[in-house]
């Protein structure tokens, strides 16, 4: 296998202590193991290609340090309108005062995480996380950060000359957006995973480009792009949104990733499905 893969990370990814570059690295060779198990599983006889890892979780960081211990009280009102918008999709019952936003979020996450058998304390850090990191991503169409972060995958694309992009969770939005910024980057495939895209009012409606009518499309180089997502993952919603919502999706496909950990990157890079459309690919 002589091609080389390009990874882009989700939210959780901030590597404290480490240079850019330095996270990178170690989250290249952490990718590069999860492949490997991958194709091991799908029954490839080689192993993986090279993996460089975009990193861009520093850009997104905040400065200070959170009050709460699992940080859903320092959520400033862009995040908590954010968190609004991601977990109406649920379809949670409402009943909170506006004014008790921080009970009510609480209250919300209890319940998310009962109705889906999740563990409460790290899908409340899970929210925390997740609530932070995409709008500092998303909020600015113009801000340096998001430009910066779409810069390291483009510069990785072409320092490397990989054909291909894995990108996972808010990954798969910067990836999009990199894409779509430099056309004349072309990749045989485009693979996304537990990706928030098709996310209505929270994600969808921010994109860059803008979708048309409600709609989006494969980035004009990608040649091919395959979705993947648990049908628990809570970030992957709606079920089916990334084939309806954007033109250009060869496969949209939803595959149990893991009984619990559905969102984790290391189930999604070292789940058989994957190593099977990698190895037809290689």
């Amino acid at each position: 296998m002589t091609q080389s893969i390009v990874g882009v990370h989700g939210i959780g990814n901030f590597r404290r202590g480490e240079t850019p570059d330095e996270a990178a690295r170690t989250l290249g060779q952490v990718w590069h193991t999860n492949l490997a198990t991958a194709l091991y599983r799908a029954g490839a006889a080689a192993s993986p290609p090279d993996v460089s890892v975009a990193y861009y979780a520093d850009l997104l960081r905040k400065p200070g340090k959170q009050s709460g211990d699992d940080g859903l009280d320092d959520l400033d009102p862009s995040e908590s309108e954010f968190a609004r918008q991601w977990l109406g999709t649920f379809d949670l019952p409402r009943g909170v005062a506006a004014g008790e936003w921080t009970i009510g979020l609480r209250q919300d996450v209890e319940t998310l995480a009962r109705k889906r058998f999740l563990g409460p304390p790290a899908t409340k850090w899970f929210t925390a996380t997740f609530c932070r990191e995409v709008p500092a991503y998303l909020k600015n169409p113009d801000s340096p950060a998001r430009a910066a972060a779409r810069s390291r995958v483009t510069d990785t694309l072409e320092t490397t000359g990989a054909r291909i992009v894995i990108a996972h969770s808010l990954g798969s939005v910067v990836a999009y957006e990199a894409l779509w910024a430099r056309p004349d980057l072309n990749v045989d495939l485009l693979v996304t995973l537990g990706s928030p895209l098709a996310l209505p009012h929270a994600v969808l409606p921010r994109l860059r480009p803008a979708p048309v009518d409600g709609r989006g499309a494969r980035p004009p180089g990608a040649a091919r792009w395959v979705n993947l997502a648990d049908p628990g993952d809570i970030v992957a919603i709606p079920k089916g949104g990334i084939g309806r919502t954007f033109e250009g999706v060869d496969t949209d496909e939803h595959t149990l990733i893991h009984a619990f950990d559905f969102h984790l990157a290391k189930n999604y890079l070292a789940h058989q499905r994957l190593g099977e459309i990698l190895r037809d690919m290689l």
